[in-house]
């Protein structure tokens, strides 16, 4: 059978591993390396010749690195992938390598913090020009596009509020004019949403988050739909001397074993607390593109195969103190930065601080929560208790 035919579960379990080179290993050792022998000088000139197809230096590659970018390029049906050390890594190196000083790229409304704040600083530094663009702009993209656009840029759903894009027509339109297009998959973690299927030439994703899935490893990557994508991505990723670790590297691929099985439980999870958060009298809205009745769920439904454990809520207004006495005493929702690890989080998010082509004005304040592997019950009674004390300090109670 082809590998490529098989399922995604089965090619997760097997791809990458190469047993027999490993003394009948199951999983490829960890490679702590930085200096590589050659064993003459036709040997050293060839790697020279082809610096990306062998192993010359610890900072390029190398058999641990190896392996997770080739699980990672067949599971998003990609030529291959570039390893660096985080998602936000695996952003700016893809950002870098397409752009250059007089370049205009098109980036979301809806991108990640880090992301915009790269593009407002570093890129505007460079003499790149970025437009912010509506995420449900759609095939409308194109009237923003100028004769100095190289790029595309997508991210779906969109953080902290989760609008789905329409990634086909930005696409097909950004092919139209020869753009580069690129888009953060992390939520998708390559299991659920497969970009390169749609014409997208560079997926990246946070593989902190759902692919290393144990919230102990910083590690990002970047896949590219062909080879000349790849080339232009690798290069910048060494000469900005960005490489993930060996330990992480190997982390990423245990996490990617056990990922298709774990998304489905993130996602049941989140569903039922979803579910029951929409019942409730605080919530005015449940930001998430699974549920029938989110704006997104008709482009979610088409393109998708299922949801992650990510998604937000809006309350209705209530004071920031009274948000403070809901969170401060959660005891299975922990208050921290990144997600898709086993635990459940729950953070404050902002949108209308960030927006620069769209506006959000929800009519109180938002929580963006990651439903983790724990048992959605005891997540909803944690919440349950949390929403008691959200009551007590509106009212003026010690919420406590």
């Amino acid at each position: 059978m082809d590998h490529r035919t098989r399922r995604i579960a089965t090619r997760l379990g097997h791809a990458g591993r190469d047993p027999q080179a490993w003394r009948g290993a199951v999983n490829p050792p960890v490679f702590h390396a930085s200096t590589v022998l050659f064993d003459s000088v036709a040997a050293l000139e060839e790697g020279d010749r082809h610096p990306f197809d062998t192993f010359n230096y610890g900072r390029v590659g190398n058999p641990t690195a190896d392996a997770f970018e080739r699980v990672m390029a067949e599971l998003e049906g990609g030529y291959r992938a570039v390893s660096v050390s985080s998602g936000l890594a695996a952003i700016t190196v893809a950002l870098l390598a397409m752009l250059k000083a007089g370049d205009h790229v098109l980036m979301v409304d809806t991108a990640y913090r880090p992301t915009r704040r790269f593009c407002d600083n570093v890129l505007a530094g460079f003499g790149v020009e970025t437009t912010y663009y509506d995420p449900l702009i759609g095939a409308g993209i194109e009237a923003l596009i100028r004769p100095e656009t190289r790029a595309l840029y997508m991210e779906s759903p969109g953080s902290g509020t989760f609008e789905v894009q329409d990634v086909p027509a930005l696409t097909a339109a950004a092919k139209r004019h020869g753009l580069t297009t690129m888009i953060d998959n992390t939520w998708a973690g390559s299991v659920l949403f497969h970009p390169l299927a749609h014409g997208v030439d560079i997926s990246i994703q946070a593989a902190t988050k759902y692919i290393v899935g144990h919230a102990d490893a910083m590690l990002g990557v970047a896949i590219a739909r062909d080879k000349p994508t790849f080339l232009k991505l690798k290069r910048m990723a060494v000469m900005l001397g960005n490489a993930a670790g060996p330990d992480d590297l190997f982390l990423g691929l245990r996490g990617l074993r056990t990922l298709e099985v774990r998304l489905r439980r993130h996602e049941d999870n989140a569903l039922t607390v979803a579910r029951w958060l929409q019942s409730r009298p605080e919530v005015a809205r449940v930001l998430f593109p699974a549920l029938p009745d989110d704006p997104g769920h008709a482009l979610w439904q088409r393109d998708f195969s299922g949801a992650s454990g990510l998604f937000g809520i809006v309350l209705h207004p209530v004071p920031k103190a009274a948000v403070a006495a809901m969170l401060d005493g959660l005891a299975l929702f922990g208050i921290g930065a990144s997600w898709g690890g086993f635990e459940s989080l729950i953070l404050p998010a902002h949108p209308e601080k960030l927006r620069t082509a769209t506006s959000w004005d929800a009519p109180g304040p938002v929580l963006r929560l990651h439903v983790g592997l724990e048992d959605p019950e005891d997540l909803i009674a944690d919440l349950a208790a949390g929403f008691d004390r959200l009551g007590a300090a509106a009212a003026g109670g010690e919420g406590a």
